[in-house]
């Protein structure tokens, strides 16, 4: 999820049953993010995921 979406993202989990669902997050926007930058979020969002898993 970006950052811009968060709140969206909880309201939905919370609408469907799973308030406090985790998921990553990363920098808004995306649409015009370069290669480099989206590289680098995606790393971001691995090390975020694996911290779940992890748990």
């Amino acid at each position: 999820m970006t950052t811009n979406f968060v709140s969206a993202a909880e309201l939905m989990a919370q609408v469907l049953g799973m308030p406090g669902y985790a998921f990553a997050i990363i920098d808004h926007p995306v649409s015009s993010a370069s290669d480099a930058v989206l590289r680098e979020r995606a790393i971001a969002a691995l090390k975020q995921g694996r911290g779940f898993l992890l748990k």
